[in-house]
């Protein structure tokens, strides 16, 4: 059937079509007539999306804030809120309501099952670029619609703040909980630390290791100077004892050139010697004169033979004294870094030991202070960002159900049902109604139209005309 074919048939049964037609409109308008109004009742609530907390200083990830409003929203409509509606208005105890409850199998409560009720009549729609949440309530009495829709607001601002409330009191308590073991450790810690302190008579560690170091870097200095004295004296001492055994007179050694006392002697040991040589000229060798300058002599060279020895004495009396010191101050190094090392010993320990009580006292502050915020939201109970803008009231007109939409849409239902039906009617019932059809469904050709209606035959022989040119 081709577009032609498919105007004729509506054309010829526009009867059943202008039916179906005026049928669905007056069915659907009498529907509409009949069926109750319905009333919707709008309240406005703005929600404030804080982005940092007022107790804690946290700030909200700005990409969180959009899925903010929807939680909102499903908050607003959830079951929650719609006991707390159900209770406050007491709409469970309306006996027609109890008569449906009792024929229903619902498994739970009558609160619950209205609450499922008054849900599927409830809208909420959060603002897309604002902070704005739109609570609608449909009822067929604008007074009970607007109070239901008022009634949903004053639930979603208790669920809100016990949501709120609930969680920090929870954790208030368990923070509590945690105090008194936390202040234990931080009592024991402090204990082992003082202990450590006062069985050692530590009260300054750091300042006592610096000064101990330092002690034992003087000690070191001193016995490095000191061995360097000891090994120059070994030196003179060896070289001494080496030009004696080579034969060498002691009177060559460096100490007795340079020691004062004995040139003096040597001096004054000369003086005595020319005494003696000019009084050989003159007296005889028994003279008493002679005996005196010459036992003079005797005693001065004696006396430079005796500083002699007590040159070499010292020096090996001054090497004696500076090995023993050696040893004093190498005692000395090793009883100091022994200290050093006890004394680092200690402050490792002492490090520990206050690490420790550092490290509890940290974490009793911080649940201390988890605890005070906590304890502080707990107690928010009559504080939230919500506020209500606009009031639900009573509506004055029906939004639903619309006459003129339903009309539309019933004139276009009725129209293609209509239009259905009579192509139905028609390939059920063909008839041959033009040119088109006997050639189309019957393939001969036609010789001639025969119509008394004009307007029919100037149409069938326009139609003529067009199959019999092709």
């Amino acid at each position: 059937m081709n577009f032609q074919q498919l105007i004729n048939a509506i054309k010829y049964r526009k009867v059943l079509v202008l039916q179906i037609l005026l049928g669905v409109v007056v069915i659907t308008s009498i529907v509409t007539l009949m069926l109750p109004k319905q009333y919707v009742a709008r309240a406005t609530v703005v929600v404030d999306q804080r982005t940092v907390d007022m107790l804690t200083g946290f700030v909200i990830p700005t990409q969180l804030i959009p899925g903010y409003m929807t939680t909102q929203a499903n908050i607003a409509g959830s079951h929650v809120s719609a006991r707390k509606v159900v209770e406050k208005l007491k709409i469970h105890e309306n006996p027609e309501l109890q008569e449906e409850f009792a024929s229903s199998n619902y498994k739970y409560d009558i609160i619950d099952w209205v609450a499922d009720l008054i849900v599927k009549k409830l809208d909420i729609t959060p603002s897309r670029e604002g902070n704005l949440m739109e609570v609608a309530y449909t009822a067929v009495d604008p007074q009970f619609a607007a109070i239901v829709a008022n009634a949903f607001v004053d639930a979603y601002f208790d669920v809100s703040i016990s949501l709120r409330a609930q969680p920090a009191r929870s954790s208030a308590d368990w923070f509590n909980a945690q105090l008194q073991p936390l202040r234990v450790q931080v009592e024991d810690a402090q204990s082992k630390l003082s202990d450590y302190q006062q069985k050692y008579g530590i009260v300054q560690v750091d300042d006592k290791l610096d000064i101990e170091a330092e002690r034992l870097s003087v000690i070191s200095r001193q016995l490095v100077e000191n061995q360097a004295s000891t090994d120059e004296l070994k030196a003179r001492k060896n070289l001494v004892t080496t030009k004696l055994k080579e034969g060498k007179s002691a009177e060559a050694i460096q100490e007795v050139l340079n020691s004062s006392l004995i040139s003096n002697i040597k001096s004054e040991l000369a003086q005595r010697e020319a005494n003696l040589a000019m009084l050989s000229k003159r007296l005889d060798r028994n003279h008493p004169l002679y005996k005196q300058a010459e036992a003079e002599v005797v005693s001065m060279q004696s006396k430079i033979a005796s500083e002699i020895k007590t040159v070499q004495h010292g020096i090996d009396t001054e090497l004696e004294s500076s090995l023993k010191r050696d040893e004093f101050l190498a005692k000395a190094l090793a009883d100091q870094k022994a200290k050093v090392l006890e004394l680092k010993k200690q402050h490792d320990v002492l490090a520990v030991l206050s690490h420790d009580v550092e490290n509890a006292q940290k974490s009793y502050d911080a649940a201390m202070l988890r605890s005070v915020q906590t304890r502080m939201e707990s107690q928010l109970d009559n504080t939230t960002n919500l506020a209500l803008l606009n009031a639900a009231i009573p509506p004055e007109t029906a939004e639903k159900p619309i006459f003129m939409l339903n009309f539309v849409v019933a004139v276009l239902v009725g129209g293609f049902l209509g239009i259905f039906i009579a192509l139905i009617a028609e390939l059920l019932d063909r008839k041959v109604r033009s040119v088109i059809d006997v050639n189309l469904t019957l393939g001969v050709p036609v010789l001639a139209i025969l119509s008394a209606n004009t307007d029919d035959a100037k149409k069938s022989k326009k139609d003529f005309r067009f199959w019999t040119s092709n």
